[in-house]
């Protein structure tokens, strides 16, 4: 079976949510989730927030312990189920569901998908339903933030190509790209003390800033502001990641 025909599900089963957990750490660690929770806190306005791909709650529950109204939505029930360890049904409602399609009940003020996320999707009309679905729980006037990683140019010759996105002790992180496709795969490998390797891939359809511009114009938003992290550092064309806020008018066009 290609990999591009593995089901999200099977990906981010029961394995991956035990182990994506890394508290302190990684993308837990304070300086990633501090500027996160800051930004999107000041984002919602103290109105409804709804996460797309909410996962184990990295990001949605610290925020709902700031006091915001947080929703999610889900694909895999074994990452809810780990997410319900640190917060209730009640206390943080998830829809089970598809990113580009589900609906959770009610608008919201911000509509978020961070993390590279959007990329799950593996093909661009999967990517613009996400972009109409976000658009279609938005109150007027309400934002739709995404976090991406702006991808590479590619060597002078050769259509793939490989890029090493992290490299520490005990963790090697691969990138293998088809520019003639959009495609990357992601490959995690993890050292033992033991000399082991432990290998986990994961596919997704990258997406250039201007494509995602469009994106968010054919689900009725506009582009409000983009910058290089959640601190709010300029975006550049050295960038290698983005966040951007689009917004929905706040009455319909004529």
């Amino acid at each position: 079976m290609s990999i591009w025909n593995l089901d999200q599900r099977d990906l981010w089963g029961a394995d991956a949510a035990a182990s994506y957990d890394t508290p302190g750490e990684g993308m837990f660690a304070p300086d990633v989730l501090g500027p996160t929770l800051d930004r999107l806190h000041a984002l919602s306005e103290g109105g409804r927030v709804l996460e797309l791909a909410i996962g184990t709650g990295r990001v949605g529950v610290p925020l709902r312990e700031r006091g915001a109204d947080v929703s999610g939505i889900e694909l895999s029930e074994a990452m809810v189920d780990v997410l319900r360890t640190k917060a209730t049904e009640e206390e943080l409602p998830v829809v089970v569901g598809d990113m580009a399609t589900a609906r959770v009940p009610g608008d919201f003020s911000l509509v978020y998908l961070v993390f590279n996320t959007i990329s799950n999707l593996y093909t661009q009309e999967a990517q613009v339903a996400c972009f109409r679905n976000a658009a279609a729980h938005l109150a007027p006037g309400g934002r739709f933030l995404v976090e991406l990683w702006v991808p590479r140019p590619q060597p002078v010759t050769g259509g793939r190509h490989a890029q090493v996105f992290t490299a520490e002790d005990g963790y090697l992180g691969v990138d293998v790209l088809d520019m003639a496709h959009q495609r990357v795969v992601s490959h995690h490998i993890h050292f033992d003390d033991d000399g082991a390797a432990r290998v986990w891939f994961s596919p997704h359809r990258f997406i250039w800033p201007g494509e995602l511009d469009l994106m968010a114009r054919l689900a009725g938003m506009e582009l409000e502001s983009r910058h290089a992290d959640f601190a709010g550092a300029p975006f550049t064309s050295d960038s290698p990641s983005h966040v951007s806020v689009y917004r929905l008018p706040e009455r319909p066009a004529d």
